[in-house]
């Protein structure tokens, strides 16, 4: 029976993280099913998913702590099962841009969670155009529709809550759905 578990890792970044990681990962027989890795001003972040015989992902439960500490990691381990995934009928990708205001990704999480929407994907980033004094940010959301959801009203609610923003917007249809 195949075992799984959630790694996260973060500390200052610096070259070789990532490979001792998944060395240590490798040695004890487990698989990376998924991983994400990522800068935050200078913290490294790392989160993956392994899997593995039930001793193989007790091997990285008792190996890890000793690597994070040679290796000035903070990590967290969680054992998990495999992700079942729910009957959507489609997914769309929405993208936000304007002028950085505080509270706006609360207010487009708050606007999807009224609609009980699947986010499957979040990326968000602010710049700071020096020239000019200007504070922009970007919001890339993977959000998966069910089947109850009328897709061209949400587009519509969607590019209402960008306009209610002050912010640029652009939905992409993914999964073969064919816009009206």
């Amino acid at each position: 029976m195949t075992n799984y578990m959630v790694v996260t890792a973060m500390g200052v970044d610096r070259p070789g993280l990532v490979g001792k990681i998944s060395n240590l990962v490798s040695v004890c027989e487990c698989d990376i099913v998924d991983s994400r890795m990522g800068l935050f001003g200078n913290e490294f972040t790392l989160i993956m998913m392994i899997s593995g015989s039930w001793s193989s992902i007790t091997q990285i439960e008792t190996r890890l702590p000793s690597l994070s500490v040679e290796l000035e990691l903070m990590t967290v381990m969680k054992r998990t099962s495999k992700h079942t995934p729910q009957n959507y009928i489609s997914r769309i990708e929405v993208s936000f841009y304007g002028e950085d205001q505080r509270g706006t990704m609360n207010t487009i999480t708050q606007f999807l969670h009224e609609r009980s929407l699947d986010l499957a994907a979040v990326r968000s980033h602010a710049d700071e155009h020096n020239d000019k004094g200007i504070h922009t940010q970007t919001i890339l959301l993977s959000i998966n529709i069910p089947e109850k959801v009328d897709l061209a009203t949400l587009e519509n609610s969607i590019h209402d809550l960008a306009n209610q923003l002050q912010l640029d917007c652009n939905i992409k249809r993914m999964q073969g759905i064919a816009a009206p």
